[in-house]
């Protein structure tokens, strides 16, 4: 097996989609992912404690661009304005990759109630994040929380939308427009 490709974690994740989709979450096991991709048991728990983290494998590096967005933004923005250049930052690092995987990704998650409550946890951790972040520039609560939380509200969407296959613009340009609409939404429920 052909363990020293650079591209393990990327095939290990590309298999378990495939599987997951296959034949379902629930009965699928870690050693047909690593078998899939062409890798050891051992390598797939070098890259991910279990089979649930494998759709959960970019979380970090998003948690961290979008909280280093948020601290690169203009010291006078406003909280939303702060969650935008982290929403535009974090857009901006997916790649083709991502948006492949996208639809995909979504009908598993859909179709596992465990892989609905990683997703829901996936979320949370990305407030939590944000709100954080928001935290030390200044921003007290509830204000950062809310924020945080819009800003989850609003890659969620935009990254719906970018993953259409009828849609041509970036998800970097998507998010922060989700975000001003969901601003706009929000004063008309006062």
């Amino acid at each position: 097996m052909p363990r020293w490709r650079p591209d393990a974690r990327e095939r290990l994740v590309l298999a378990a989609l495939d599987l997951f989709t296959e034949q379902g979450y629930d009965n699928t096991t870690v050693a047909q992912i690593a078998e899939r991709a062409g890798l050891t048991k051992s390598t797939f728990f070098r890259h991910f404690p279990d089979k649930r983290d494998v759709l959960a494998a970019g979380q970090g590096t998003l948690s961290r661009l979008l909280t280093e967005g948020i601290a690169a933004a203009p010291a006078d923005a406003t909280p939303l304005a702060a969650v935008a250049a982290g929403l535009e930052a974090a857009g901006r690092a997916m790649t083709s990759f991502n948006r492949e995987l996208a639809p995909r990704l979504g009908a598993a998650i859909a179709a596992s109630t465990e892989l609905q409550e990683r997703d829901a946890l996936k979320q949370v951790g990305l407030a939590a994040a944000m709100a954080e972040a928001l935290r030390t520039r200044g921003v007290p609560d509830p204000a950062a929380g809310l924020a945080a939380e819009l800003g989850v509200l609003a890659f969620k969407t935009a990254y719906a939308r970018w993953s259409a296959p009828d849609n041509e613009l970036e998800l970097g340009e998507l998010a922060p427009a989700a975000l001003r609409e969901l601003h706009a939404a929000s004063a008309e429920l006062t």
